[in-house]
């Protein structure tokens, strides 16, 4: 595997202006809300322009891991800071520098504990950056669960629609599959014998036995695959959705569920290939089954947060089907998935809040009209469904497009059944946008005032970056490619 070690700690400054952020909102007084919000916004830029920056700079001609950053912690068991991006975790860097720095700009007019809201997101999102760059099993496994643990107050004192149960059901799913994840990780570790979490260490040929490697990656999947919604273990994620406030909701959906794939992804695939293979077709049959239930169960929603919600847990359903196909297109397509996905939830769930704050009501009956009295926030939505529907030239159907390229060829059962419920999907979203943009304008909302300049910037931030990769789709594969055909190739 290659390395190229990195002359100034970009990584460590991406965390840094997570930490800085944390202890500088610490240190204003809590009336002080506008003085709060900027130094957010500002930490929270600073995260995205050093995400992009290293998006920009990676070799893709050398490939393999760069910007390595590398401290011993505890020697005696093999523990390091170690730290280092490649051609999957790069792009997940860069989602979540958006999301993180919109959903910031998207709470503008919060007003409630605002420095208590954004300390707990700085650390969330601490934890988030630190899992995607981290090379070190024991640190992943730490900052899985520093991730976790700010989304239970996020939900359950910012929240709304059962709110304490939404947060709590949240919060006892991910533990359980925390509780998975750390047996594999010591598993591993000590069926090695090499006294060493080093992730670039243990996934060299001939670590494992078949048998551990099958093992761990059950493990690893089942583990991992709670929190990125794989069926049937995904009942917490359109309950948290519900609950969540907007800035959490759109956190949630578009970067935390994308710690679940790239968990087995990084440990999982890269640790146990062996076991990756084995366990492929229950992985596709899992994925299909969220595809489609997904699909049907959103057609009979009438809250429009549920609605989003069951539509993730669908779309994270061709992020598992990708995987599943062990190929090269497959690969490939999850990740631009994974991506996509993010990017384009965010969106929706920022629109949807808009709406909402507004209105204080997500129900689809008691909405309608609204793009005559909030055209432009009507105009984000329709803008998120279209992207949700896999509308060409947008991001989310290159990536869609690759997948099931790859699951016709491997799977063609799966594929026509994935394929024909993803046209399904396409009526419940747009119900959506016909019952709550169009038809006779409810009068409730006549009085209504359309976004500001201000609180379109993250919105705009996230429809560029959909209709960017949407047009230049090979910036975003040549990326992934460079980690998806050395893993392959080097596939027993």
């Amino acid at each position: 595997m290659n390395l190229q070690y990195a002359t100034f700690p970009w990584l460590s400054s991406i965390l840094l202006c997570c930490i800085g952020g944390l202890l500088t909102i610490l240190l204003i007084p809590g009336h002080r809300q506008r003085e709060i919000k900027w130094v957010s916004a500002i930490y929270s830029g600073l995260t995205l322009v050093l995400s992009l920056n290293l998006f920009v700079l990676y070799d893709k001609a050398a490939g393999g891991f760069q910007f390595v950053e590398r401290i011993p912690w505890i020697d005696s068991l093999g523990i390091f800071y170690y730290n280092g991006v490649d051609g999957f975790s790069l792009p997940m860097l860069l989602l979540t520098g958006v999301v993180f720095f919109t959903a910031v700009l998207t709470m503008w007019e919060m007003t409630l504990r605002v420095k208590e809201f954004f300390a707990l997101l700085f650390l969330l999102v601490a934890g988030v950056f630190g899992l995607f760059m981290s090379l070190d099993l024991f640190f992943i496994f730490v900052w899985y669960d520093v991730s976790l643990f700010p989304m239970y107050l996020l939900i359950a004192i910012w929240g709304s629609t059962r709110k304490e149960y939404g947060a709590m059901k949240l919060t006892l799913y991910l533990l359980a599959g925390s509780a998975l994840i750390l047996p594999a990780i010591v598993y591993l570790v000590v069926q090695s014998g090499l006294n060493t979490f080093d992730l670039t260490v243990l996934m060299r040929p001939g670590t494992f036995s078949a048998f551990e490697q099958k093992f761990a990656f059950f493990l690893f999947f089942i583990g991992f695959g709670i929190l990125a919604g794989v069926w049937p273990f995904h009942t917490w994620s359109p309950v948290g959705h519900v609950a969540a406030p907007t800035a959490v909701s759109m956190v949630h959906a578009g970067v935390l569920m994308k710690i679940g794939a790239f968990g087995v992804l990084r440990l999982g695939i890269f640790l146990c290939p062996v076991g990756w293979q084995y366990w492929a077709p229950l992985m596709a049959l899992l994925a299909t089954i969220g595809i489609v239930y997904g699909v049907f169960v959103g057609l009979r929603q009438t809250d429009i947060k549920y609605v989003i919600g069951y539509s993730s847990v669908s779309h994270m359903g061709i992020v598992g089907l990708g995987l599943s196909t062990v190929t090269l297109d497959g690969l490939n397509g999850a990740v631009f998935q994974m991506f996509a996905h993010g990017v384009m939830t965010a969106l929706f769930f920022s629109a949807v809040g808009y709406i909402y704050d507004r209105t204080h009501t997500k129900a689809l009956d008691e909405l309608g009209g609204l793009s005559h009295t909030v055209p432009v926030a009507s105009g984000f939505l329709i803008m998120a469904a279209l992207t949700g529907i896999g509308v060409p030239c947008l991001a989310s159907f290159w990536a869609e497009l690759t997948v099931f390229i790859a699951a016709f060829r491997v799977y063609p059962l799966y594929g026509v059944l994935a394929v024909g419920a993803l046209v399904v999907s396409a009526l419940f979203i747009l119900r959506v946008v016909q019952r709550a943009c169009y038809g006779p304008p409810n009068e409730r909302w006549a009085h209504l005032n359309d976004m500001t300049l201000g609180l379109m910037v993250p919105r705009i931030i996230l429809v560029t970056v959909i209709v960017f990769f949407g047009l230049f789709p090979s910036l975003m594969f040549e990326m992934i490619q460079t980690a998806s055909m050395p893993l392959l190739n080097g596939l027993p």
